[in-house]
């Protein structure tokens, strides 16, 4: 719907509105005419003015009707763009969440610390991390898009479960320095111990992982489609 057609029938509505003012301005003076010399209706005069007073009323009252209809076109193409302005927010808010579920999803299904051992072992299995390198999700659970590094652990808080990590690789700008995140046990992935095939987990085809791009410190999400298990120095 264009909004061209709302303001023609807002000024539309405006003139009408105009006219009947015109036609009551009208209406008034027969009205004060008749009432200040009563005498004239019995004289032909007041069959004139009798006649082109019900003449202004059948006009005013069309003016009323029309004024009634161009209020209803208007209550209804403003309804129209409340509707639509609504529905196109709420689908914005829709993909919001089906993006932000479905990345949640994806996130749920890269392992992360093992969930087979107990609070107290995952504790002292996140406190050894001091000094290794981490996988780390170093953005918001509301941001639109997930920005994964590799970090060094440089301290670990066993009461508030949060890890004071440290991005080694500055950015591209002369200006950009080592920066220092400190995050939650459920934004950290360990590391596979070099050389230690215990270490390592089995991931099945299709399985989502995160790999790291050759020469930076930077993460991608991926997807396994070969699982065969290679081991530096071995």
């Amino acid at each position: 719907m264009e909004m061209g057609s709302l303001f023609d029938n807002s000024k539309e509505l405006d003139r009408l509105r105009k006219e009947q003012e015109d036609v009551h301005g009208e209406i008034d003076k027969i009205h004060k005419k008749l009432q200040s010399n009563p005498e004239v209706v019995t004289e032909k005069l007041g069959d004139n003015l009798l006649s082109k007073l019900r003449s202004l009323y059948v006009q005013a009252k069309e003016l009323s009707e029309n004024e009634a209809n161009v209020s209803n076109a208007l209550m209804s193409q403003l309804d129209a763009l409340l509707q639509s302005g609504l529905s196109a927010a709420q689908r914005k808010k829709i993909e919001v969440n089906e993006q932000k579920k479905k990345r949640m999803k994806a996130d749920s299904e890269i392992p992360r610390f093992s969930p087979a051992g107990s609070m107290r072992s995952q504790l002292e299995q996140a406190a050894s991390l001091k000094g290794e390198q981490v996988a780390a999700r170093v953005t918001h659970d509301d941001a639109e898009k997930d920005e994964w590094f590799v970090v060094k652990v440089m301290h670990f808080d066993r009461e508030a479960k949060v890890f004071e990590v440290l991005d080694e690789e500055p950015g591209d700008d002369e200006e950009s320095t080592q920066k220092k995140y400190k995050l939650p046990m459920t934004r950290i992935i360990p590391f596979p111990k070099r050389g230690d095939p215990s270490s390592t987990q089995d991931f099945p085809l299709g399985r989502p992982v995160l790999a790291v791009y050759p020469g930076t410190t930077a993460l991608y999400k991926a997807t396994v489609v070969n699982n065969r298990k290679l081991f530096a120095g071995v």
